[in-house]
Formats: C-alpha cells, sequence, structure tokens
C-alpha cells in the first residue's frame, strides 16, 4: 500500500498547553497538559496525537469514538468524550482550531517559496524597482521598473509585479499572478493565476461599432484580503477600484471597474460584481451570485448563493433568489413550486 503524503509538516514538540494557549482554550480540570500533538485530523479519522475539533452536533457520534489524544469543543460537549481524550474548552470551537492550525502548520498558512528564497537567477528585477529586505522573486518572475515590494514578501514562479506598483510587507503573489497598476497593501495573500488590475470592460457604444474608453483608474487592495486563484480584479476606469481590509474572496471571481469592496466581506466563487457596485463593510455574497452595476449593497447583507442583485440592498438583510428578494419570502416561493409541482405530478399520475 501506498504511503500517504503530506505537503504540510507540522512543528515538532508541541503539547496541549501550548494549544491552549494560542487558541485561547480552557484545559478541563484533570487532564494531561503534557500530552504530545503531532498532527491534525477530523474527529471520526483522528489517531493518537491528533488534535481536532468539533462544532457541530451532527458529529457527536464521530465524537463519542474519536481516538484523538485532543478535542476543542464548547463546554456542552464535553460530557460526549471518551475516556482518555483531553478536552480543550472554547466559546468559539472552530476560531480556536484555526488559531491552533495557524501555530501547527505556519507553511500551510501562508504561501512559501516554490524553490528557494531570495532572488532567483531566472527572476527580472528593474534596475529601478525597490525591494526590501528577505524579498523572494523566483524563477520567470517579473519585477518592473519603479515597482516597490516590502519586506518579506514573495513574488511567485512566472509572477508579474508591473510598472509602479507598491507591494506591501508579509504580502504574497503566487505562481503565474499578474498584479498591475494597484497598490496592494500587507499581509495580502494573491494566489496562483489572479489577475489584477487589467482593463475595465468600458466602451462608448453606438451603431457604428464599440469605441474603447481608456481605464487610467487603479486597484487598491488593503491590508490582509485574501484573492483566491484565477480571480480577476479590473482596474477604475477614472476612479480606484478598491478591495477593503480583511476582505475574503474565492476562487473564479470577477470584479468590475470603480467597484468599491468595504471591510472584511466574504465573497464566494464564480461570482460577479459589475462596475461601480458598492459594498459595505461584512457584505457575504454565496457563490453564482450576479451584482448588477451601479448597485449599492449596505454592511452586513448577505446574499444567497445563486442570486441575482439588480436594486440597492439595505444593511443587515437576507436576500436570495432572482431577483433577489427577501430569504423567506424566497424560500417560501420555492416551496410553494415544489408543492405544485407534486400535485401535477400526481395529476399526471392519475
Amino acid at each position: 500500500m501506498a504511503q500517504t503524503i503530506s505537503f504540510f509538516q507540522p512543528v515538532v514538540g508541541l503539547v496541549v498547553s501550548d494549544i491552549a494557549q494560542i487558541a485561547s482554550c480552557e484545559l478541563r480540570e484533570g487532564d494531561d497538559a503534557g500530552v504530545e500533538i503531532t498532527t491534525a485530523a477530523p474527529v471520526e479519522a483522528a489517531g493518537v496525537g491528533s488534535l481536532t475539533f468539533i462544532d457541530n452536533p451532527k458529529y457527536l457520534d464521530a465524537l463519542r469514538t474519536t481516538k484523538a489524544s485532543a478535542v476543542i469543543c464548547a463546554k456542552r460537549n464535553v460530557e460526549h468524550f471518551p475516556a482518555g481524550v483531553v478536552a480543550l474548552i472554547s466559546e468559539q470551537p472552530y476560531q480556536s482550531f484555526a488559531l491552533a492550525m495557524g501555530m501547527m502548520f505556519p507553511s500551510a498558512a501562508r504561501p512559501q517559496p516554490v524553490v528557494a528564497s531570495g532572488i532567483a537567477p531566472g527572476a527580472y528585477v528593474d534596475d529601478t524597482a525597490e525591494l526590501e529586505d528577505d524579498v523572494t522573486v523566483e524563477h520567470g518572475a517579473v519585477v518592473g521598473p519603479n515597482a516597490k515590494v516590502g519586506k518579506d514578501s514573495l513574488i511567485g514562479p512566472g509572477a508579474i509585479v508591473g510598472a509602479g506598483v507598491q507591494v506591501g510587507r508579509s504580502t504574497s503573489i503566487c505562481a503565474g499572478a499578474t498584479v498591475l497598476h494597484a497598490i496592494v497593501g500587507d499581509h495580502v495573500i494573491i494566489h496562483s493565476g489572479v489577475r489584477i488590475g487589467s482593463d475595465g470592460f468600458g466602451f462608448a457604444m453606438g451603431p457604428g461599432g464599440h469605441r474603447k474608453i481608456p481605464q487610467i483608474g487603479r486597484v487598491v487592495i488593503q491590508d490582509h484580503v485574501e484573492i483566491g486563484a484565477n480571480t480577476c480584479v479590473d482596474r477604475g476606469s477614472n476612479r480606484d477600484t478598491v478591495v477593503g481590509e480583511g476582505t475574503k474572496i474565492d476562487d473564479l471571481v470577477m470584479i468590475g471597474h470603480n467597484v468599491v469592496i468595504g471591510r472584511h466581506c466574504v465573497i464566494v466563487g464564480q461570482t460577479g460584481i459589475a462596475g461601480s457596485s458598492e459594498l459595505g463593510d461584512y457584505v457575504v455574497l454565496g457563490g453564482k451570485t450576479a451584482v448588477n452595476g451601479h448597485v449599492k449593497i449596505g454592511s452586513g447583507a448577505q446574499i444567497a448563493g445563486l442570486s441575482g442583485v439588480s436594486t440597492d440592498v439595505p444593511p443587515g438583510v437576507q436576500l436570495g433568489g432572482v431577483p433577489a428578494r427577501n430569504i423567506k419570502h424566497w424560500m417560501r416561493d420555492i416551496a410553494r413550486l415544489r408543492r405544485e409541482a407534486a400535485q401535477m405530478d400526481k395529476k399526471k399520475g392519475s
């Protein structure tokens, strides 16, 4: 039988007390704080030395038989523990597990160089570019004229940092990504194949053809943003396209020119946001959501996947469907359609 390959090696020598401290957990009275933790695994597959967590009651049966050495959980679930399993009690188990995983697997928390650190022989860094200390530029990567790259940042294989682009500190631009006409903050992760700063889709339409409008704006990406693989963020036409601090964008998302996204938003895969739309803070867009141009979505609004947003959305509401409407009304409409379809099938059967 082939040996299982692990691409991410845990930090060696961790014990339960280390996990409790970093993950803000309370150790159950009487449990051994010196138990060694060597890996992490799902609750149903965890073995000796494994750390796991439970936050969903659907997994209580798996918890009762787990072989894990330690489990992060809410206090209410401790009664379901098998004998000998250490309980790490947290008010937010998933958040605590995320903190623990960041300590255990630092190489998985942030993209690492594919080959080596430093400036690779096959990289091109323009003489006018400014690189701070400990920057890695890998084989085939290009850093253009007058670009600036901050300390401890990574430019992956084949990635392009265009002329005049500013990249902050501890930022990762992964293999094959392109960053043009942009200012990028600190602690940003731009995954493979991302295209930032391409032309916005701007044309003056007319019966004689469609005249291209030069796009002269920028893309501004604030600190702690993460952008998933093969996502596209167009530069502004005559204003800036902005992605706010802490926002997380999934793979294969399209963000049009002049779009302004607030802080700590979540945008799930295959979503498209048309030009000049604005999202407030903490907005959530489910997968394959379509947002029309010049729409404003208020802070805290949540849009279900496969929805179409064509008008302004007030803050804090939950919408779904095409066109997007109150999520309770949308679910009620779906239930009614199912009943009507079942009645029609029944009539056909009779």
